[in-house]
């Protein structure tokens, strides 16, 4: 599968690359990973940052999911043509949207996890009953 793209010169000098989204690009990640508490804003972050960040993703990881949010239009990809080159990522406003969605379920994820917990023993000491006896 290739993506289609198309590349612009900023004011700034710097060249924007945007690319066709589509759904079947979207990738998943490892839960629980999450770059930032803050809410996201403009800035942009180099992969450098990036990967520090998140910490135990591999670089192959963060380059696939990179290209992959890239591709689908959550995240725009600047290149400025210095020695050596500097690339960074910044969320667009499909991607800020999507982010306050995500945080909405992490939110309440967080909120419930006794529960749900609590319900996983009472399913699990409930599954584990004596043999030959179905439930």
């Amino acid at each position: 599968m290739s993506a289609s793209s198309s590349a612009r010169r900023a004011p700034s000098g710097r060249t924007e690359t945007a690319y066709v989204v589509t759904p079947r690009s979207a990738g998943g990640s490892a839960p629980g990973r999450t770059p930032t508490k803050t809410p996201p804003s403009r800035t942009s972050a180099r992969y450098s940052e990036l990967s520090r960040r998140l910490a135990g993703v591999s670089q192959k990881m963060l380059t696939q999911t990179l290209r992959s949010l890239e591709r689908d239009g959550l995240v725009t990809r600047t290149v400025t043509p210095t020695v050596p080159v500097t690339v960074t990522y910044e969320l667009t406003d499909l991607g800020l949207s999507l982010h306050q969605v995500v945080r909405g379920i992490k939110i309440w994820a967080e909120a419930h996890m006794d529960e749900v917990l609590a319900n996983c023993e009472v399913f699990d000491s409930e599954s584990s009953s004596p043999a030959g006896v179905s439930v």
